[in-house]
């Protein structure tokens, strides 16, 4: 299966009240890896570049005169994204300023039942938050070490990266084993399962396991949470 990530740099927040594109960066991914094919372009936006946007991307007005236009490389970026389904973090935003071009060159615009939004996925999983892509990183201990500024390739690079965690492909599908000789081997497309010499430091706390263990208790005693507590829990 193909997919694209994808992210953009703007000149602000608004795709219809004057803001353009100034950067689309896009990662190919395919089967879930990344494949090092990727579609990265400046764009020229045709107007001044607000104070309050540079800060974000540092893309000057200066540095961009001498870019090509969103029109000049159209037909370029539909050519690779092609079909595939779009990945995007707050997707609607991307979404809504490439439509927003591709309105502009007479084109057909991008559905959005095309679009996977990374962060709906992310407050589906962590409603509580944090869930911009800095804390995601942080969570899942992708290096963001790169990004002292937003990029929309580097950006997206990272988002790949994330998502992956998401989707739970980060796990590689080529496992090392050992045969009886003791020598290492490529098991290809083969999950291997091994037990780890040492447990993962357990990311629940005390404080948060009491406060749950006290919530089931009000459940009765058919809470179904029960039957997956340990004795000595379910007992608190």
């Amino acid at each position: 299966m193909r997919e694209i990530v994808l992210d953009t740099e703007t000149t602000g927040l608004d795709a219809y009240q004057g803001d353009r594109l100034v950067e689309i960066g896009c990662v190919e991914l395919l089967n879930g890896f990344p494949t090092g094919q990727n579609f990265h372009r400046y764009l020229n936006p045709e107007r001044d570049m607000p104070e309050g946007a540079f800060k974000v991307h540092g893309l000057s007005a200066e540095f961009l005169k001498d870019k090509p236009l969103f029109a000049d490389v159209c037909e370029e970026m539909l050519a690779f994204i092609a079909d595939a389904p779009l990945v995007a973090h707050n997707a609607m935003f991307d979404l809504g300023f490439i439509n927003a071009e591709l309105d502009r060159c007479k084109r057909a615009l991008i559905a959005r039942e095309r679009v996977i939004d990374t962060l709906m996925l992310a407050r589906r999983r962590h409603p509580a938050g944090p869930n911009k892509l800095d804390d995601l990183c942080e969570r899942y201990g992708i290096d963001k070490s790169r990004r002292t500024k937003h990029g929309a390739l580097l950006d997206a690079e990272i988002l790949a990266e994330v998502y992956l965690e998401f989707t739970g492909m980060r796990q590689a599908k080529l496992s090392l084993v050992e045969d009886r000789s003791g020598a290492t081997q490529f098991v290809a497309g083969i999950a291997v399962v091994r037990v780890r010499p040492a447990p993962l430091t357990p990311r629940v706390t005390d404080d948060e396991r009491a406060a749950h263990g006290a919530f089931v208790a009000t459940l009765g005693e058919k809470a179904i949470w029960k039957d997956y507590l340990g004795e000595a829990q379910a007992a608190e």
